[in-house]
């Protein structure tokens, strides 16, 4: 196949004799016609215009951003801070640790998310092997255009407080004086001055939203703070419509295995509108498992190069926030005849896998294009209910007994979980790390405003689901493998070294021990000893952020945390594009083995599939759907803050347990149990004591009292103030409760904290001398100018 189109983008406007031209007239150079080549140019472009290779120039042309790096220059996202200082994530060179920038080095005025380059220096009086920084030399890119924040009035100036930390100061606003508006209302900015050292930033009202908690300000303030797609265009929803319409049940069941004859069900959660996954498990003449994964079939739907490929292929994903989605396909597909719902025929792709009965172990695979018929939609407490032969039944329809459900149906539970078990008992042995970092689900009212939250649910009905969709999901892979064919995998590296050294250093502070380069025996070790202990989050956030983050890529790298050599997205097809285009590679393979297979069976190194993408055009899709993936994890987690924020409002003055989950230099994060926020405690509201921080033994000391305070620490805690725009809440201690794993409950412990007037005491009395005046002087200069700091 044709050069991918990145790198022709790239040679042409690198060329020596390259002169600035605007995009139309690069793709006329590029010769791209078609709909699909227009839109990977568009993609291809914004990816380099991020990574900081090109950038906009004068009167919409294309040039390049940077020359080549110089020595101890790098090329980064900046990320700030509201007092002052921010940190640089390397993306050139490679493998470049994380830059901290105090704030005199950030000159260029970078604001949060743009690209910059940045030299690396070491502080004058600093020894080699220290703390590295970076200074920022100059802007590439900036991340945003536009803010959303409120409005606000002083005197005759208007300006706006934004939204989160991107921008930490007031935008003026002057436009806004002569379009009516009334202070505290939520709009839309467009920055025609970005701060400076010297001046406030600048922009132009250009959408009102709303006043603050109206029903899906929130919302739409979001979406556009993260430029996310909203509505299809029409194209695309009359291309869904129209697929709809040609759809013809008879005509595909005579072109594919039946099994609507066959026992399949769903499980998905309670408010679940789209189904993209069925099972079916039974037993063979050997006495081994047949597990059927049967996967909504969207590539029949969704042809390639068309309308509504293109747009499913930019959005990369669906978006779930809480009671809405922005969905990847039209809701006619998505949670129509896509949708594996019960009691009607729908298209899928099976994987029908053989299950060693007494391992586990996957003993033979196969796949085909499939029609099935659901005979049950059930819900994961329900399913799970079921299968713990209990009295009463949860149902949305109201409780029901478990004698109202098909005897198929209980029997299909029941050996699922069986299955499922030995399953995750062969993996758990192979290594497969589980974190356990729980959410909450939060209750909204019919306005989207949130009235409460509550634990989400655990049951084990999840992880089995999530047993049979990692064995599908592998065994596609390896079929890629031995096809020996490019494919979009879901790759997660190994750990880097320097990332496991500070798990290693962190876990010590929580109270346990851990290798320096720990294996996966070691990682679920530790696990295991923190489950249902106080520091239980912290430490297994902490595991989560040494590890890399999983990715979309060709490569061969398999999985670490499922201890997976190959492993591919295939089970999500409604919401996932890489999963799409697994389908589409499966397509092929169908259609070569259908040609070839009629004289016979053919090796599979012989199987050459035709008109499939290369492993060029696959790591630049990659590349764009981890990124749109990366999009959405963060709007998704900006908003639920939002959510649970306002719900922390409606509870100011309140008191209930937290855990110590981190201690920083400016205070403490405090996890409330209830609602599984973290609130922050500055060190000069802590108690009305003097705080030192030991960063290497990740523990505070109370300069006057003695009291130490550690992670895994449960304290009571009272909410104290909620700053929606800045994504804050702050809370104060009112005492510590117990010591997680460092000790038992205080008020047990023989070494009570003490007084400074009684430890003077005891020191005199041991023959000690009693600081002097000056000393203590001394000492409480050091407070004050630490309160200061904070």
């Amino acid at each position: 196949m044709s050069k991918p189109i990145r790198d022709r983008i790239l040679a042409v406007i690198q060329s020596p004799t390259y002169k600035p031209l605007n995009v139309d007239q690069v793709t006329e150079l590029l010769q791209l016609t078609s709909d699909r080549e227009l839109a990977q140019f568009d993609d291809a472009l914004q990816d380099l215009e991020d990574e900081g290779i090109l950038a906009e120039g004068e009167k919409g042309t294309i040039i390049v951003a940077r020359s080549e790096l110089k020595a101890g220059e790098v090329i980064a996202i900046y990320s700030g801070n509201r007092k002052g200082f921010g940190f640089l994530d390397v993306k050139e060179p490679k493998n470049h640790p994380q830059l901290f920038v105090p704030g005199e080095y950030n000159a260029a005025n970078a604001v949060s998310g743009d690209v910059v380059k940045a030299r690396v220096v070491k502080r004058e009086g600093k020894e080699p092997g220290d703390l590295e920084f970076g200074r920022i030399v100059t802007i590439v890119k900036r991340a945003h255009s536009r803010v959303v924040g409120t409005l606000q009035k002083k005197g005759s100036s208007w300006f706006v407080l934004p939204d989160g930390n991107n921008f930490p100061n007031p935008i003026d606003t002057p436009d806004a004086a002569g379009k009516y508006l009334k202070p505290g209302v939520r709009v839309v900015v467009d920055i025609t001055r970005y701060p400076t050292e010297y001046e406030t930033g600048q922009g132009v009202v250009s959408e009102v939203l709303g006043a603050g908690g109206e029903k899906d300000v929130d919302l739409r303030s979001i979406l556009i703070q993260h430029n996310l797609p909203e509505d299809f265009p029409e194209d695309v929803k009359e291309q869904a419509r129209e697929a709809v319409r040609k759809f013809d049940v008879e005509t595909e069941r005579a072109r594919r295995l039946d099994l609507t004859d066959t026992m399949i069900c769903t499980i998905d959660p309670d408010d679940a509108k789209d189904y993209d996954d069925a099972i079916s498990l039974e037993k063979d003449d050997d006495g081994n498992w047949e597990l059927g994964v049967h996967i909504a079939d969207v590539s029949f739907f969704v042809e390639k190069d068309t309308p509504l490929d293109i747009e499913a292929a930019h959005r990369g994903n669906s978006i779930y926030f809480p009671g809405y989605v922005v969905p990847m396909l039209p809701e006619v597909l998505s949670n129509g005849v896509c949708s594996l719902q019960e009691g009607v025929h729908r298209l899928v792709k099976s994987a029908f896998i053989t299950i060693d009965s007494k391992s586990g172990k996957p003993l033979r695979t196969s796949f085909a294009n499939s029609i099935i018929k659901s005979a049950k939609r059930l819900r994961y407490r329900e399913a799970q209910a079921l299968i713990d032969h209990a009295e009463k039944i949860p149902h949305p329809d109201g409780e029901k007994k478990r004698t109202d459900y098909d005897d198929r149906v209980l029997k299909l539970l029941d050996d699922m979980n069986l299955v499922s078990r030995l399953m995750q008992k062969r993996r758990h042995a192979a290594g497969q790390l589980r974190l356990d970092l729980p959410k909450v689900d939060l209750i909204l009212d019919e306005n989207g405003k949130v009235v409460d939250a509550k634990p989400e649910d655990d049951s084990f009905t999840h992880t089995l689901i999530e047993m049979f969709m990692v064995e599908a999901n592998e065994a596609v892979a390896r079929l890629f493998h031995r096809l020996d064919v490019p494919a979009i995998r879901r790759i997660h590296p190994d750990p880097d070294p320097d990332a496991s050294a500070r798990l290693n250093r962190f876990v010590m502070v929580a109270g346990h021990k851990i290798s320096t380069e720990p294996t996966r025996a070691d990682l679920q070790k530790l696990l295991a000893e923190v489950k249902d202990k106080p520091e239980r989050f912290a430490v297994n956030l902490a595991v989560l952020k040494s590890l890399a983050r999983a990715e979309y890529s060709p490569q061969e790298t398999g999985h670490y945390a499922l201890a997976s050599d190959h492993y591919a997205h295939f089970t999500s097809p409604i919401r996932r594009y890489a999963d799409l285009m697994v389908h589409r590679l499966l397509d092929a393979f169908f259609e070569k083995i259908r040609a070839d297979f009629r004289r016979g069976p053919v090796p599979f190194k012989d199987v050459k599939l035709k008109d499939i993408p290369t492993f060029d055009e696959l790591v630049m899709q990659g590349q764009h759907l981890s990124f749109t993936e990366r999009k959405a994890d963060d709007a998704e987690r900006e908003l639920r803050q939002i959510k649970l924020l306002e719900l922390m409002e409606q509870h100011i003055g309140e008191h209930m347990l937290g855990v110590v989950t981190a201690i920083t230099k400016f205070g403490l994060f405090i996890q409330l149990d209830k609602w599984l926020i973290e609130g922050l405690v500055r060190y000069p509201n802590l108690l009305g004591d003097y705080w030192e921080l030991d960063e290497k033994g990740g523990v505070v000391r109370g300069r006057k009292t003695g009291r130490r305070i550690h992670i895994g620490d449960v304290a009571k805690v009272q909410i104290v103030r909620v700053d929606l725009p800045r994504r804050e809440l702050d809370i104060s201690v009112i005492e510590f409760v117990s010591r997680g794993t460092h000790g038992a409950p205080l008020e047990k412990k023989t070494d009570k904290i003490k007084s400074a007037a009684w430890q003077d005491k005891q020191n005199a009395r041991s023959g000690g001398q009693r600081r002097s005046a000056k000393s203590k002087s001394r000492d409480k200069g050091k407070g004050r100018r630490h309160k200061e700091r904070e």
